[in-house]
């Protein structure tokens, strides 16, 4: 019996490793085990940050990379949180009724979309600030370049 509210947990804690996935499909499944790659190339564009400073154009790339696979998992956190017993039980439990209770909704579940909608949203705007404000500083710097 697949629970909901573990499966959003790991969606939410451990999703930019694919925990959920691996929880929800087992071990093939591909797509789980493809999404530590941005989660790693977005802690190295962090690590790159603290080494070159805010003007390596590498980390514009891949810090959001980071924060956009935590806002996705946060996402699917969220998706499974209010996804109704009977459709959770006829997608992860399809041996069970559809009311069985591995499906249902409790506070657990509710923390848990509560928090991945909090930090999601929040991963997410500060992701797109970054890079856009990144982005547009290098078109000023080449800008002036151009006019001078």
């Amino acid at each position: 019996m697949k629970n909901k509210t573990i499966a959003a947990w790991l969606a939410f804690l451990g999703g930019p490793l694919g925990l959920h996935r691996f929880y929800l499909k087992g071990l093939g499944d591909t797509l789980g085990w493809l999404l530590p790659i941005p989660t790693a190339l977005g802690v190295w564009g962090l690590e790159r940050v603290q080494l070159y400073g805010l003007d390596d154009t590498l980390s514009w790339i891949l810090v959001p990379l980071l924060g956009f696979n935590i806002a996705g998992c946060a996402l699917c956190a969220i998706v499974f949180g209010l996804m109704t017993p009977e459709k959770w039980n006829a997608r992860y439990n399809p041996s069970a009724a559809p009311e069985a209770a591995a499906g249902r909704t409790h506070w657990g579940t509710i923390g848990a979309v509560a928090l991945a909608l909090l930090v999601g949203t929040g991963v997410l705007m500060a992701s797109l600030v970054y890079s856009f404000q990144r982005y547009f500083e290098y078109q000023i710097a080449e800008a002036q370049k151009i006019s001078q």
